[in-house]
C-alpha cells in the first residue's frame, strides 16, 4: 500500500504559529496575527487571530508571493503616510490558499484575502463575508498570473523536460495537497490539461481515460503531498525528491535566495490567475474600507505590478508584462481554468469527493 507523507494539520498549525512571531521577512513595524490551538484536521486547524482596526489593515494571503507583500506593504504605508498623514499597521498571515479561506470563512477576521485562486475566494462569498462584486475592480480581480512548471536538482539529472518524464519509474516528484493548497489544485490541472490537450507522449488527445492513467502514474511517484506551496518548495530545497511541480515564482524566488535548483517549463502549461478581494463584513467591522480599498488599487499599480515581476510573478499590467517578458519563457501551449469551464465545474469534477483526483489518489494509495 502507498503511503504519502502528509504534512497537513500539525504542520499547518505550526505555520500560523510562525505567522503570528513575524512570518517571512516582515517589514519591521507590521504586526502579525495571533493564533488559537491548532484542530485536529486542515479544516479544523488553528485559526488565526485579527486584531482590526480602523488603522490597521489585515491580510490573509495564500504562501507564495510573501516576499513581495513585504516589499510592496512599506511603499503603500509610506504613500498613504504622505497622502492622510495617517499611519498604518499591517497584519499578515499567509498559508495554503484552501487552508486560509477557511479560516476566513470560520472566523478570522481579514480584510483583505490575496489567494491563489477564484474559487477559494467564492467559498468566502458563500460564507457571506463578501457581498459585493469583487470582479468588477481592475484586472476582473486578478492581481498576478504565474504558470505551472517544475523545479529540478542542479544541472537537470534526470533530464526533466515535460511532463512524460514525470512518469519515469523511481522518480520522487513533490506537489502540495489541493485539499489545502490552491497551487497544488493548478497543478493537478496543468499536468491534467496537458495530457488531455496532446502534449504528453502516450496519451492521445481528448481521451480522459488516458489522461487520468496518467495522472495516477505521476501520483505513484509522490513520495510528499505539503500543506501548502511554500512547505513543498522548502522540502524540495532541504534535499528530498527529484522534481517540485510548483509555480513558476516559487522556482524564481528560490533562486534569488541562492536555492541551487533549475527551472523547467514544460510545453502545456496552465495559466494561474492570483485574485484579491476586499472582505465587507471585516472592513465594516474594522472601520477602515477606505484604506483597504486604496491597498488594492495600490497593488494594481505599476509600481506594485514590477514588484510582483521583481519576485517572479508575471504581471497583469500590459505595460509592466510587456517591459518584463525577456525574464518569463515562453509556454508553446498555455491553457486557462476556461479549458475545464471554470472553477464551479472544475472544482467538483477534480477534487471533490468522487472527483478524478480524489479517486485517483485513492487508488494509488491501496
Amino acid at each position: 500500500m502507498k503511503r504519502f507523507a502528509l504534512f497537513a494539520p500539525l504542520a499547518l498549525a505550526f505555520s500560523l504559529v510562525l505567522a503570528a512571531c513575524g512570518g517571512a521577512n516582515p517589514s519591521a513595524d507590521t504586526a502579525s496575527p495571533t493564533t488559537t490551538a491548532g484542530g485536529a484536521s486542515s479544516a479544523t486547524a488553528a485559526i488565526p487571530v485579527a486584531e482590526g482596526g480602523p488603522n490597521t489593515i489585515v491580510l490573509g494571503g495564500y504562501s507564495t508571493p510573501r516576499e513581495a507583500y513585504g516589499k510592496i506593504i512599506p511603499l503603500f504605508k509610506d504613500k498613504w503616510k504622505q497622502e492622510t498623514g495617517q499611519d498604518l499597521t499591517f497584519q499578515e498571515s499567509y498559508q495554503g490558499s484552501g487552508a486560509q479561506a477557511r479560516a476566513i470563512s470560520q472566523g478570522f477576521e481579514a480584510d483583505i484575502a490575496a489567494l491563489s485562486l477564484e474559487a477559494d475566494i467564492n467559498t468566502i462569498a458563500k460564507a457571506g463575508l463578501i457581498t459585493h462584486d469583487w470582479k468588477s475592480g481592475q484586472g476582473k480581480g486578478m492581481v498576478s498570473d504565474s504558470v505551472v512548471a517544475f523545479a529540478v536538482r542542479k544541472g537537470n539529472p534526470k533530464n526533466i523536460k515535460d511532463w512524460s518524464d514525470l512518469a519515469q519509474p523511481g522518480l520522487q516528484v513533490l506537489t502540495p495537497n489541493p485539499k489545502t493548497s490552491g497551487g497544488a489544485q493548478w497543478n493537478i490541472l496543468a499536468l491534467y490539461g496537458a495530457a488531455r490537450r496532446g502534449f504528453v507522449q502516450g496519451v492521445a488527445k481528448d481521451d480522459d481515460a488516458a489522461a487520468t492513467d496518467f495522472l495516477k502514474s505521476v501520483l505513484k511517484n509522490v513520495v510528499v503531498l505539503d500543506k501548502d506551496a511554500r512547505s513543498s518548495i522548502t522540502n524540495f530545497e532541504k534535499g528530498i525528491g527529484d522534481v517540485a511541480i510548483t509555480y513558476e515564482n516559487e522556482v524564481i524566488v528560490g533562486q534569488q535566495a541562492g536555492a541551487e535548483y533549475d527551472l523547467v517549463i514544460p510545453r502545456s502549461s496552465i495559466l494561474i490567475e492570483n485574485p484579491v478581494a476586499l472582505i465587507d463584513t471585516s472592513v465594516e467591522k474594522h472601520g477602515n474600507r477606505k484604506a483597504v480599498e486604496a491597498f488594492i488599487e495600490f497593488l494594481f499599480t505599476k509600481e506594485a505590478q514590477t514588484i510582483f515581476a521583481q519576485y517572479g510573478l508575471r504581471s497583469v499590467d500590459p505595460d509592466v508584462a510587456k517591459s518584463t517578458a525577456a525574464q518569463f519563457p515562453a509556454v508553446q501551449d498555455q491553457f486557462t481554468i476556461d479549458y475545464f469551464n471554470g472553477w464551479k465545474e472544475a472544482t467538483p469534477k477534480y477534487f471533490g469527493e468522487d472527483g478524478v483526483f480524489s479517486k485517483a489518489i485513492t487508488e494509488v494509495q491501496q
